[in-house]
């Protein structure tokens, strides 16, 4: 279907960037190979990786990938969970660790704008000179702006700011066939025609690669407060959540978390917990204005939240011991990594949440499998992760078989409650499959039509979310 790299292609990439930007040794294409994503079979590498430095420079790569009919996909900071940046085919990954400038800070318009491979720790530090920050600010810190753009990620605080689809003012992007276009630009509003911009956004890199990114930035609050809440079960803890939204309080996060994945993770860091009642955790992180503003919702959530029978509610005001307790909510994942076979990321109606996590839970019990579910309460984005391991702790010998049938059983049973198979990881390859059953045969048409128009010769990150 496509042709492999030859020395033709070789010296033509070579005439457009320095040779030390060019890849060959299969050695030293490791990193290139996978991304977070923990299933083996899936890794691939490249035949050639190249380190572009300018947009036209990658201009110019496209267009010798079309000439030659090699396939080409973009890789950024690899923490993607649904294998949207590994390159299935061979042929070139477009690395844009180079593309790493941070460009542009506007306060007045409170907007920055960075290179595709600029990441977020990076933005996170730039701003915070500035006493600003970007509101979205999905977990992992070493994601880049190119790919939290192209996999509209999300992250905890999507229940008060939305995913980075409401950030995304305008975009630089080489499409296909080497044009280079400008989407958007420093407005907030647009109707202006189709809107390219956000079609582009979340298009996981089948339809052009993105090189610049100019998002909304904010003022960092004033004040804030994380609360931790414990409660005998998990039915207790997500009743509050709707009751709080009720009121009229919007916190920055609210995600529910079992004591059991805390621990793990509190020890693999060899961090303390400050909490040691309760099996579940309701972790609410609170901002505003001021200290009263904060302080005054804390004390509503904590009234709610006793009447449902919270077991206590611990209340962290300094700024270290609020990062503390975030980065050991962050690094379940890590702590869980080792029996992980795959970190679902289905989305449900928020009503909807508690039916699925006692379906899940029948489901452990059957398949005697242990399926360890957390998630943000909020905004109904759950992940369960599909280990190794049932629930004696002991290695599944044929967890490989029994790991697809499981998982088409979880899937459906949140697809049956309106949900849908991604909330902010992507579709990538990983999830690939469930676009065939889960998603209208109209709708899917139409994409494979819009991937069509955009890149006729399927050579960009070719394999992703669906098959030509």
């Amino acid at each position: 279907m496509y042709n492999k790299i030859n020395s033709n292609i070789i010296q033509e990439l070579e005439t457009i960037t320095d040779a030390k930007n060019i890849i060959t040794e299969k050695d030293k294409m490791e990193d290139y190979s996978h991304d977070e994503t923990v299933l083996p079979h899936l890794k691939h590498y490249p035949e050639l990786v190249v380190k572009p430095c300018t947009s036209k420079e990658i201009s110019e790569i496209l267009k010798i990938a079309n000439k030659y009919n090699v396939p080409l996909l973009a890789k950024g900071g690899g923490t993607g969970l649904a294998g949207g940046s590994i390159p299935i085919f061979g042929g070139i990954v477009i690395s844009l660790e180079k593309m790493n400038k941070f460009l542009e800070l506007d306060e007045e318009n409170l907007m920055a704008t960075m290179e595709a491979g600029f990441t977020l720790r990076e933005l996170k530090e730039k701003l915070k000179e500035k006493n600003m920050f970007f509101p979205p600010h999905p977990g992992e810190e070493s994601a880049t702006a190119g790919g939290i753009v192209c996999t509209n990620a999300g992250g905890a605080r999507a229940v008060k700011y939305g995913t980075v689809r409401n950030f995304v003012r305008a975009i630089e992007a080489v499409l296909p066939d080497g044009h280079i276009v400008n989407l958007g630009g420093k407005l907030l509003k647009d109707s202006s025609g189709y809107n390219l911009l956000h079609l582009m956004i979340g298009s996981e890199g089948t339809l052009g690669i993105i090189t610049k990114a100019t998002f909304s930035v904010m003022p960092l609050p004033e004040a804030s407060l994380t609360l931790i809440i414990p409660f005998d079960n998990v039915s207790k803890a997500l009743k509050s959540v709707p009751e709080i939204l009720c009121k009229g309080i919007v916190p920055l996060s609210v995600e529910f978390i079992s004591s059991k994945l805390i621990n793990m993770s509190k020890d693999y860091l060899k961090k303390t917990w400050p909490v040691k009642t309760g099996e579940v955790y309701l972790l609410i992180i609170l901002e505003g204005e001021d200290m009263e503003e904060v302080e005054k919702s804390s004390l509503k959530i904590s009234d709610i939240c006793m009447k449902n029978e919270a077991l206590d509610v611990f209340v962290a005001e300094e700024r270290e011991k609020q990062e503390e307790i975030l980065e050991i909510r962050s690094m379940v994942y890590e702590a869980l990594k080792s029996i992980t076979i795959e970190a679902l990321d289905i989305v449900l109606p928020r009503n909807q949440i508690e039916p699925h996590l006692k379906r899940v839970e029948e489901i452990e019990i059957e398949a005697d499998m242990w399926l360890p579910t957390f998630g943000h309460a909020a905004d109904g984005n759950l992940h369960t992760h599909m280990s190794k391991v049932n629930l004696k702790g002991e290695i599944i010998p044929d967890w490989e078989e029994k790991y697809e049938k499981i998982r088409r059983i979880i899937h459906d049973d949140a697809t049956g409650r309106g949900g849908k198979i991604s909330g902010e990881h992507g579709i990538g390859i990983v999830k690939k499959e469930y676009m065939n059953i889960f998603t209208d045969s109209t709708l899917l048409k139409l994409m494979k039509e819009i991937k069509r128009s955009f890149d006729p010769n399927n050579i960009l990150n070719p394999g992703k979310i669906f098959d030509l």
